[in-house]
């Protein structure tokens, strides 16, 4: 599993639906970037001599800002880690 350090939080990112309302597919390329997510490991370090808990806990549904972060890939799986400054909502 990835353990994010400092004030980094690890996303699943939620798939957008292939087809749209009217029943038209839409094509890889041309599909919106998701912007809502599912935490999978907050950081527990923390940054210098501040201590701040964290706004997010495993298991919450996140909306991050469109393009924060970094994507990897471990074990097959797909993976955002941005900054805790990145999100934008808890939903």
């Amino acid at each position: 599993m990835i353990k994010p350090l400092g004030d980094r939080v690890v996303l699943q990112v939620e798939a957008e639906p292939e087809q749209s309302v009217g029943g038209i597919y839409i094509a890889s390329n041309a599909q919106e970037k998701s912007v809502k997510g599912i935490v999978v490991a907050v950081s527990e370090q923390s940054i210098g001599e501040l201590t701040a808990p964290q706004a997010v806990k495993v298991g919450d549904e996140v909306i991050f800002d469109k393009y924060a972060g970094s994507e990897l890939s471990v074990d097959g799986q797909d993976y955002l880690v941005l900054h805790e400054k990145d999100l934008v909502a808890i939903v």
